[in-house]
């Protein structure tokens, strides 16, 4: 399977909401409530359905969810133990460090949802759901921890208010009780989490800035090798280890390579951090998600 060229469309929305938002009157001003939009509502609809429609064994998902937590919790503790390497640390000002580890293991769940549905449709996109539902609350934990110094809210409000846990949460709970969404409401579904794919995407672009790439290179090149070199070593590793079948190990893969959060900017500023820093790095893992994905996909599986 050639997968750059099935993720080509995927990245090809990306660079349209780039040039949209630059070079013409839909500018970041336009963009930032088209991503309210998509992670308050269409996202949200998109999670609670593609759950709730699929029978879940949660059994047999226990090893998938297993490796995707494992993977989560390695990325974490690389991240935080860059200022700690004596051969790295005297490089890595721990201020910016603070603000930027977050790059290293956070992911851009607009992208990860239109990804996991082209890779392995339904079933795919089922699984990648229950991932973000169980590594959103843990890695907006890890982003938070070293920025408290300058919250001006608990981050414990903040996860039960995330909409992307509450309809995965939901979800999950409808799931188990065998909810069923009615027929004449599921074209309505299916068109809205049709649009939050490709909103998401094109938002995604419309976010990439260049600017303040050029200082503290150092920190800049270890976040960006965990994210899209180390972790899809480790979910390669994790995904013999586990057991994982084909689909979920496709999942796994693609998951670990994913651009990071495009949110992550807006954390690290409204915490009083170089949001602008965080703005090039999120915008820098963007492209390299051109060639992460194709590699975990395409080399390691």
């Amino acid at each position: 399977m050639n997968y750059a060229q099935l993720l080509f469309p995927d990245f090809s929305l990306i660079l349209c909401g780039y040039l949209v938002c630059r070079y013409t009157a839909l500018n970041r001003t336009v963009w930032e409530q088209v991503e309210n939009l998509v992670y308050f509502f269409l996202f949200p609809v998109l999670l609670f359905q593609s759950i709730v429609k699929s029978p879940l064994d949660f059994v047999a998902a226990s090893s998938f969810i297993g490796a995707g937590l494992t993977m989560g919790l390695l990325g974490i503790a690389l991240a935080y133990s860059l200022p700690h390497l004596p051969w790295l640390g005297r490089h890595i000002d721990p201020r910016e460090h603070a603000g930027s580890a977050q790059v290293a293991f956070r992911f851009n769940s607009f992208i990860g949802l239109a990804m996991a549905e082209r890779l392995a449709g339904a079933e795919g996109l089922l699984l990648i759901a229950v991932l973000i539902g169980v590594c959103v609350p843990m890695f907006n934990i890890a982003a938070v921890w070293p920025m408290t110094r300058h919250a001006k809210r608990g981050f414990l409000r903040e996860l039960v208010r995330n909409p992307l846990i509450i309809a995965t949460a939901s979800g999950l709970v409808a799931n188990l009780l065998g909810f069923q969404i009615p027929s004449w409401v599921e074209p309505t579904t299916s068109r809205i989490g049709a649009a939050s794919l490709a909103l998401g995407l094109m938002a995604a672009g419309a976010g990439m800035q260049f600017s303040s790439l050029a200082r503290a290179k150092t920190l800049g090149l270890s976040v960006l090798l965990i994210k899209h070199l180390l972790l899809p070593l480790v979910a390669f590793g994790l995904s013999r280890v586990f057991g994982l079948t084909a689909v979920q190990t496709t999942v796994l893969l693609a998951f670990s390579a994913l651009p990071t959060a495009s949110s992550a900017y807006v954390l690290a500023a409204r915490m009083g951090y170089n949001g602008a820093y965080v703005a090039g790095l999120v915008t820098l893992s963007t492209l390299l998600g051109m060639l992460s994905l194709p590699f975990a996909l395409a080399v390691l599986r």
